[in-house]
């Protein structure tokens, strides 16, 4: 049962954070304080992702695994190892192109909170 629960989790964090952090992102974009063309002009169409990061999206999948499987483990620690990692990891591309590290925050976050509140839960379902 426990590995059911851990499993069910995991998806829930993997695939469930995808489309919430997705529309967090969209969400800002269209914000006033964002300077974007969208926020500046109204218009409706999707942002301009020419200054994305590569790999985001399954980077944040991995991230929100990671931070899941280790509160549901009993080692919140884990965490900042993940956090670590990933802005180690991202650091280069970030000081090169400055205009992604507003939507690297922004989904980090997104995505660490998601992860937060399903690893919780596992840890209080298992505890």
């Amino acid at each position: 049962m426990t590995l059911l629960v851990i499993g069910a989790m995991l998806v829930l964090s993997g695939a469930g954070g995808w489309p919430l952090v997705a529309g967090i992102l969209h969400l800002a974009a269209r914000s006033a304080d964002s300077g974007g063309q969208q926020a500046q002009e109204g218009a409706d169409e999707a942002p301009d992702r020419s200054g994305a990061l590569r790999g985001g999206t399954w980077i944040g999948v991995l991230e929100r695994l990671a931070v899941t499987a280790t509160l549901a483990a009993g080692f919140p620690e884990g965490v900042a190892i993940v956090v670590a990692i990933k802005g180690l990891g991202r650091f280069s591309e970030l000081a090169k192109n400055p205009d992604s590290s507003e939507r690297f925050v922004i989904g980090t976050l997104a995505s660490l909170l998601w992860a937060g509140v399903v690893g919780g839960l596992a840890r209080v379902y298992l505890g």
